[in-house]
């Protein structure tokens, strides 16, 4: 199979899909891999590097989409990049329609077959390739957090761990799955006050045993989740529902009951945020503040550790892509349901029931 890796185009995306060592896989497996030229320098591989493992190098994403019958991307397709698709692709990356319908539109009209790494399953009914983004990002959402309770960030001028006879912040993490594990973890290590909430009893039991005295658990009522947003000095929003938009959990209300100064990280983005007053914002760009509360809303945040997400994500997608490039895609998913399980687009319709009710699309089983 021809594998093509464009470069990413979206705001201050440096990650690449493929790094050279999974180039080499690919090659050695005697698939042809065509890359953009400087589509790895921003995690500093350059051309030369995915030559001597193999690769092809050509100067546009247009001559990529042209030569290759699978397209590997870390970002959803923008809009230049959909109209280069073709009913003969295949799409492999991370898609999140659920809150983007004129991608899903764009995707429809492309014909093309789109397997998004966040809807892929396992045996375990987790979600293995977003599991390194979601460990990233709920790694970064204590940092960008701590940095943003900075008094010349605009934050309330609170550390996070506090100092002896200071009391440290309290921070609330709504969600107890990757992210909002990999948050506490962090949030525990800098000394931080750390809550986590969840609407699964279970969940709220293994935490507990994990973390033990480290952290308190709470049930995810909505006065349990309002009492929180108006005690913490900052809020983590971490909340998924596989393919679905992301439940509003904080209304534009509770904004008003939060200490001026605050901060609102909201890890759910991708999926349309789970506070109602989050919008899409980039690394660029990275904050807004509505009712004296700092928001951060980075759409793509593991791209601003590139390399480290760069090299998680391949770890986790590569043997997907080599089944994928070995049997074909029709095969691949006929062989493995966890991966059909990632299928979103083909045939101009919606495969995925979740993302067909969060856009009110119809759903068209494969």
């Amino acid at each position: 199979m021809r594998v093509g890796v464009p470069k990413e185009i979206k705001n201050n995306e440096f990650r690449v899909g493929l790094t050279p060592a999974s180039v080499a896989e690919l090659v050695s497996a005697g698939h042809q891999v065509i890359v953009e030229t400087r589509a790895g320098l921003g995690i500093d591989f350059d051309d030369q590097e995915y030559v001597k493992a193999g690769a092809s190098i050509v100067e546009t994403a247009g001559e990529v989409f042209a030569g290759a019958d699978m397209i590997v991307k870390v970002k959803e397709p923008q809009a230049q990049e959909i109209a280069l698709l073709e009913s003969r692709h295949l799409l492999f990356t991370y898609l999140h329609l659920a809150a983007d319908k004129p991608q899903a539109e764009g995707l429809m009209t492309s014909g093309a077959t789109c397997i998004a790494y966040e809807t892929v399953t396992s045996h375990d009914r987790s979600l293995p390739l977003l599991k390194p983004m979601s460990e990233v990002a709920g790694r970064m959402s204590i940092q960008v957090g701590a940095h943003y309770l900075e008094k010349e960030q605009g934050g309330r001028g609170v550390l996070l761990g506090g100092v002896p006879g200071v009391a440290p912040a309290r921070v609330a993490i709504l969600g107890g799955g990757v992210s909002g594990v990999n948050a506490a973890q962090m949030a525990v290590g800098m000394r931080a006050d750390v809550t986590i909430y969840d609407i699964s009893n279970a969940r709220l039991a293994e935490l507990d045993m994990f973390f033990g005295s480290q952290i308190k658990t709470a049930y995810a009522s909505k006065a349990a989740i309002a009492k929180a947003v108006s005690e913490a000095e900052l809020v983590i929003g971490a909340v998924l529902v596989p393919g679905a938009a992301a439940p509003k959990l904080v209304t534009r209300d509770m904004l008003k009951t939060m200490k001026r100064g605050s901060v609102l990280v909201d890890i759910a983005i991708d999926q349309g945020g789970c506070f109602e007053t989050s919008r899409a914002t980039t690394h660029e760009d990275p904050v807004f503040e509505v009712d004296g509360v700092i928001h951060y809303c980075v759409a793509n945040m593991p791209g601003a550790v590139a390399r480290t997400s760069a090299f998680a994500l391949n770890n986790a997608t590569l043997p997907f892509v080599l089944r994928l490039a070995n049997l074909g895609a029709e095969a691949a998913m006929q062989a493995d349901p966890h991966l059909a399980n990632g299928l979103n687009v083909s045939g101009g319709k919606i495969r995925h029931q979740a993302v067909a009710e969060a856009l009110d699309l119809e759903f068209v089983p494969a």
